[in-house]
């Protein structure tokens, strides 16, 4: 995992070589932005705008606290609403009802516990692109995935070498293989231990998924052996950068595995309205981080670098 010991700092705090340097990010950023938004277009999603505040966002289960200090909560015309968490859910109406086919740039805030300030991988604001596509399979995402991710890095290497170049990224960053490794949780857990997910990036050399993460209720679980269809994409030397998985749409199951895990069911009024009226379509989707994906891209320390105005856990700076 990333490792970053001095902070990333403001853009007016800088000197002439590391705006230099912050320009190139920048400009691979809008690479990598303009590719992956062009390539969805032309396959066919419909490009949504985010929802920011929502009486509805995901839970974040079954993790809720450890991460965050605090959930942002506001009220606006008598109703309480909270900051995105993540569109999930509402991805999935919206998969559902109107979009077969859909991505959405969305910001997140999150406010992570200060301790993570120097993970490297954390900032208490950050982009995700959301996509969702209606009867898929995770095998079809999964292979979306590596497409995209595998045609993004070989016109990278066309098209932007002197960034990459400048950013001593040119000759590391090679395209890799498909498909990727899988390997299944329960398998790592074996290998090494409760902390498998902070040492996995430093024992492999392309990206690898991970499957079979007990996770919230709208990913799918098989109800006879207990497995789980999602699906978590690693990048070596970074971490985690893809979440995604294959969606719950049946009422019954939602509603039992909710009451199991202690998930608020009228947060999800909607949601559980659309699913015992039938509405509601199996789906599959992810959310790719944008910071991380640019942050492995650009050999960054920290996610918060690639951001023009640094988001760090802890860290509050004017602008």
């Amino acid at each position: 995992m990333l490792r970053f010991l001095s902070l990333p700092r403001p853009l007016h705090e800088l000197s002439e070589g590391e705006l230099e340097r912050k320009q190139a990010i920048g400009t691979i950023m809008t690479f990598t932005l303009r590719y992956l938004t062009s390539e969805l277009v032309q396959r066919g999603f419909t490009w949504l705008l985010p929802v920011v505040f929502s009486e509805c966002t995901d839970p974040l289960w079954p993790d809720p606290c450890a991460s965050l200090e605090k959930r942002v909560e506001v009220e606006i015309y008598g109703h309480k609403v909270r900051a995105m968490l993540s569109m999930i859910v509402h991805k999935m109406v919206a998969c559902s009802l109107a979009y077969p086919r859909l991505f959405v740039l969305s910001p997140n805030v999150r406010i992570e516990r200060r301790d993570r300030a120097k993970t490297g991988l954390h900032a208490y604001e950050f982009t995700q692109l959301d996509f969702e596509l209606r009867e898929a399979t995770s095998e079809d995402v999964m292979g979306l995935v590596e497409e995209l991710l595998c045609g993004l890095l070989r016109a990278l290497r066309r098209q932007a070498r002197e960034e990459l170049e400048l950013l001593g990224r040119y000759r590391s960053l090679a395209v890799p293989e498909k498909p990727f490794s899988v390997l299944d949780r329960e398998e790592l857990m074996a290998r090494y231990g409760p902390e498998w997910e902070a040492v996995l990036p430093e024992h492999i050399t392309r990206p690898t998924w991970v499957v079979n993460l007990p996770r919230e209720f709208y990913d799918y679980e098989d109800p006879e052996t207990g497995r789980w269809d999602n699906y978590d994409l690693y990048l070596p030397g970074l971490g985690e950068v893809l979440s995604g998985a294959r969606r719950e749409w049946e009422y019954e199951r939602m509603v039992a595995k909710m009451r199991r895990d202690g998930v608020r069911e009228e947060n999800y009024r909607v949601l559980l309205k659309l699913a015992k009226e039938g509405r509601l379509k199996p789906s599959a989707g992810a959310g790719i981080g944008i910071e991380r994906l640019v942050a492995w891209i650009t050999g960054a320390g920290h996610v918060a670098e690639v951001q023009p105005f640094p988001r760090v856990p802890g860290v509050v700076y004017e602008l």
